[in-house]
């Protein structure tokens, strides 16, 4: 993939030239919406109000005119701030900022490598207990601002959730926690009824105002920056990057990841619309390389930000980039109002977003389709609450993994099958009168369904010829062909000829490279089944070397519990 297909091209913005106008009304109402979003997340990252609001501009601007989708929405999400919590913990602000450029670079080195398909690999169980997670995650995360508690203390999210609760106890007050739940209540039932109008921004300004009217002493934003700061690198510590690289791939896996799934929901709510995932990331990269120069967090597409420009009738990438446009006219003409914003409102305000997050329909239904499932989706869940979101995706897709290859292994069997009086009963005779007998083996033959069949193959009684027939097997990998191998050369050791029949072009050259293939090579292979008994019936005659004779078994030992889709069977010809 070349740096030119990631570029954008005019033929994309000539719809917004020729019709603005649902472009510009969208692209407002996600700045109403954005703003305390923006605030918050900028908050609950550590590195503040500020920081969360030049994220919003510089990454929204950036990822709308670069990135793969023309209704993404970018800026400071929940689900960073809980990766960069323990970042700004262990490296402080700048640890943050380096983290966010380093970042920036591997999503950019992703992108022209071509990985940003690969999420559509994810499976859906993992994607949903995690996001289930994050939700907890940030609401756990609000607990002290709602509460009035000041520098709660613990490492992990939920020790500093529990450690405000029990400061909270021990001298309540009621106008901090009442401010943050009638917010978050308005939020969602405003949003409920009449979801196209900014009700977070409404219960925030109402709050606000509250606030200053009756004297509520309710903790604030505080002073915030009139303008972005100019582009600086003075964060970079060079001494200290070695000990980054592990936060920034964290958050190029987190920022890719979101990125691609925010833009795969957004093509599901507008019709007729496909986000280009390399594009995306590259969009992403770009965004997060420049805002941590401007003083930003690290950004990715935003989904709920994302589905209210859908919803909100955008049409072009022009609603994304004014969206970021107006949040910078906020930002340098009413910073002075939006530090008396109180910290209870914006928890509020995230509170509500976090119960929008959670999707129950998706959650009981994957519960219920299967165990495996659950089991999967409920780990992923736990590990995101209790550590972080990167060792949740990558645990869930291990279990996810290993739960799809016991369930694959499982299939496998060996079934002789019983043919009936009128179904070649005399010909399935004359071939064991013959010694000859033929299997067929059915689907995937690779590391972790074929040992157990393949060796009780290898075991097969008084016969001098046996038949695989290798058409029905759909892969066939290094393992598969080791194992194959395995039981070919313990035949052949018992004097046992093996004739293969139906074998594809890649699964030949797979064999015959590691040395796979019966002993006659290609005199052992066949078109099919028919011409592989001829061959064997004009070479049973000749053959001359001792049998290795066992008391025939009554039956071969077959599996439980196994689905015919694999299957190793015996045929009659």
């Amino acid at each position: 993939m070349t740096v030119r297909t990631l570029l954008p091209t005019w033929s994309e913005w000539k719809p917004a030239a020729r019709a603005p106008g649902a472009d510009l009304m969208a692209g407002l109402i996600v700045a109403l919406v954005a703003l305390p979003l923006a605030l918050g997340f900028g908050i609950s990252s550590g590195l503040g109000a500020a920081a969360g609001l030049a994220t919003a501009v510089i990454a929204g601007v950036l990822a709308a005119v670069f990135g793969g989708s023309r209704f993404q929405v970018s800026g400071p999400t929940g689900a960073m701030t809980v990766v960069l919590v323990p970042i700004v913990a262990a490296h402080g602000a700048t640890g943050v900022l380096a983290v966010g450029l380093m970042a920036g670079l591997v999503l950019v080195v992703l992108a022209v490598t071509g990985v940003g398909r690969a999420v559509r690999y994810m499976p859906a169980p993992v994607i949903e207990g995690f996001t289930a997670g994050i939700a907890v995650v940030i609401a756990l995360q609000q607990f002290p601002s709602a509460l009035g508690i000041a520098h709660a203390e613990g490492e992990k999210v939920w020790q500093s959730a529990l450690d405000a609760v029990r400061r909270f106890a021990e001298e309540p007050s009621a106008a901090t926690p009442v401010t943050a739940l009638v917010v978050a209540a308005t939020v969602l039932i405003g949003g409920r009824y009449l979801p196209k109008l900014p009700f977070a921004l409404v219960a925030v300004v109402a709050a606000t105002v509250a606030a200053q009217l009756f004297g509520m002493g309710l903790t604030r934003i505080g002073t915030i920056p009139s303008g972005l700061p100019a582009p600086s690198l003075s964060f970079l510590q060079l001494d200290e990057l070695g000990s980054l690289i592990g936060p920034a791939l964290a958050v190029a896996a987190l920022a890719a990841l979101e990125s691609l799934l925010s833009a795969t929901a957004a093509d599901s709510m507008a019709v007729g619309t496909r986000h280009d995932p390399d594009r995306e990331l590259f969009g992403q990269g770009l965004a997060n390389i420049a805002a941590p120069l401007f003083g930003g967090v690290p950004a990715t597409g935003a989904i709920a930000r994302t589905a209210v420009n859908v919803r909100s009738g955008a049409r072009t990438r022009l609603a994304a980039l004014t969206h970021a446009v107006i949040l910078a006219a906020i930002i340098y003409l009413a910073a002075p109002l939006v530090a008396d914003i109180p910290l209870a409102a914006l928890a509020g305000v995230l509170l509500a977003t976090t119960v929008r997050m959670v999707e129950t329909t998706a959650l009981i239904a994957i519960a219920r389709a299967s165990r495996g499932d659950a089991i999967i989706m409920v780990v992923t869940f736990g590990v995101t609450v209790a550590l972080d979101l990167v060792t949740a995706v990558a645990v869930g897709v291990g279990f996810a993994v290993v739960l799809a290859l016991r369930s694959v292994a499982r299939e496998a069997r060996l079934e002789q099958v019983s043919l009936d009086e009128t179904d070649h009963l005399a010909e399935e005779h004359d071939l064991l009168r013959d010694h000859i007998v033929a299997y067929r083996i059915d689907g995937p033959l690779f590391f972790a369904a074929a040992h157990r069949f393949l060796l009780e193959l290898a075991e097969v009684a008084d016969v001098k010829v046996v038949i695989l027939r290798m058409s029905k097997i759909t892969a066939l990998d290094t393992t598969g062909a080791l194992v194959l191998k395995d039981a070919i050369g313990k035949l052949e050791h018992r004097h046992i000829t093996v004739l293969l029949s139906g074998l594809r072009t890649d699964h030949q050259r797979r064999l015959a490279a590691l040395g796979a293939l019966p002993a006659d090579g290609r005199d052992s292979l066949f078109a099919n089944t028919c011409e592989a008994i001829d061959h064997a019936r004009r070479y049973v005659p000749l053959c001359r070397a001792p049998i290795a004779h066992r008391p025939p078994a009554a039956q071969t030992p077959t599996p439980t519990n196994t689905p015919r889709a694999q299957r190793l069977t015996h045929i009659p010809g």
